[in-house]
């Protein structure tokens, strides 16, 4: 089965969201029972996630989605990468890097965020780090 042109374009307009914290873009690209696995384990519901933007705690300077591979299952996909950002949250400093799992799912004729899982990788990528 080949891959649906349309993941490559989530990606894009999801990398597009975060990085302008793009709360009505990204309400429509994440499922509403959407949940994150951050960092450090907390979890994160859909409205948690946005409330990180709309409450201006979570700002970005810059924020790249590489090397990233998507794996399609018929109506679901799997995309893993490195997320990179240049952040303030909370007014600290929140820059780094983080493979990023993304569990991605075709719902109601689109695609969309259902989950992520986000681990540090202390650099760019790599066994080492």
């Amino acid at each position: 089965m080949d891959q649906d042109p349309e993941l490559a374009r989530f990606a894009r307009r999801w990398t597009e969201a975060e990085w302008r914290g793009d709360t009505k873009t990204l309400d429509t690209l994440l499922t509403d029972d959407f949940t994150a696995v951050g960092h450090r384990g907390f979890v994160l519901d859909k409205k948690q996630w946005l409330d990180r933007y709309d409450s201006g705690c979570l700002v970005h300077d810059a924020f790249t989605w590489d090397e990233v591979t998507i794996r399609q299952y018929g109506d679901a996909a799997v995309a893993v990468g490195i997320q990179g950002q240049q952040s303030i949250y909370d007014g600290r400093d929140a820059d780094g890097y983080f493979r990023l799992t993304q569990t991605i799912v075709h719902e109601d004729g689109a695609w969309k965020l259902a989950a992520v899982h986000l681990t540090p990788t202390g650099g760019r990528s790599g066994p080492e780090a």
